[in-house]
């Protein structure tokens, strides 16, 4: 394993400000969460596990379109995204979700879009972010079906998944991580190395499961983080992409 499956903590966090400038469209039949204008690189942006709705979500895949990605980011959960906390119904558990939402269901979800994405916006490069949940679709991607993958806070990964990667792969870690934990993170690294992937790991200080995406943008430092992680991956798609 290379990381453990989510947990209660991926419902903590704060809804950031801020208007979301995409669209919610019908995209290969899923219905998705498009970002920017037609572009030879589409961004396939495969979200945490609070889901396409999610107004933090949206802004990063609007702030990655003001970057020159065509952003396509589906609804993996059929309309039924565990939610942050204060917006949850108080008597369901997360065990009672996750059961009905493990990455077999989620896959033919990730593979339909994918199609439609290849067979419809026939981009020149794709590239990948992966949150959380999202990660495990980006890594198994990675084995040769997108061209570059960012992932931050990983989830659900096994160590066989890392192991196949064929393209270039960034990651984002916490500091304070019990999903991608330091142990996992050390040998996720040692595996990568193995393997001679290309590859970059950012280990923010600090901050905890999830900063990239529901940091408090009112602490400076989760700020900041949260910045720089979303920084490191348009760098990395730059370097990678042109």
């Amino acid at each position: 394993m290379a990381s453990k499956r989510p947990g209660e903590c991926c419902g903590n966090g704060h809804l950031h400000d801020g208007t979301s400038k995409g669209r919610i469209e019908t995209f290969a039949g899923v219905e998705t969460y498009i970002s920017g204008s037609p572009s030879s690189k589409v961004l396939f942006f495969l979200t945490d596990i609070i889901g396409h709705k999610f107004t933090n979500a949206q802004l990063l895949a609007d702030t990655y379109a003001a970057h020159g990605y065509h952003v396509i980011m589906p609804d993996l959960f059929k309309g039924d995204p565990w939610l942050l906390d204060e917006f949850r119904p108080k008597d369901l558990t997360f065990q009672q979700w996750i059961v009905n939402h493990m990455p077999e269901h989620t896959a033919p979800i990730v593979e339909q879009v994918l199609k439609g994405i290849k067979e419809e916006l026939k981009p020149a490069k794709i590239a990948a972010v992966g949150y959380c949940y999202g990660a495990k679709h980006v890594t198994r991607l990675l084995a040769g079906e997108i061209d570059v993958g960012f992932t931050a806070h990983p989830s659900f990964v096994e160590i066989e998944e890392l192991a196949a990667i064929k393209g270039p792969l960034s990651i984002a870690a916490a500091e304070t991580d019990s999903i991608f934990t330091t142990e996992l993170r050390h040998e996720s690294e040692a595996k990568l190395a193995e393997i001679k992937a290309t590859y970059q790991i950012n280990l923010y200080s600090g901050v905890s499961h999830g900063f990239a995406v529901r940091g408090d943008m009112e602490n400076k430092w989760e700020k900041w983080a949260k910045e720089k992680a979303l920084e490191q991956a348009i760098e990395w798609f730059r370097f990678h992409l042109g």
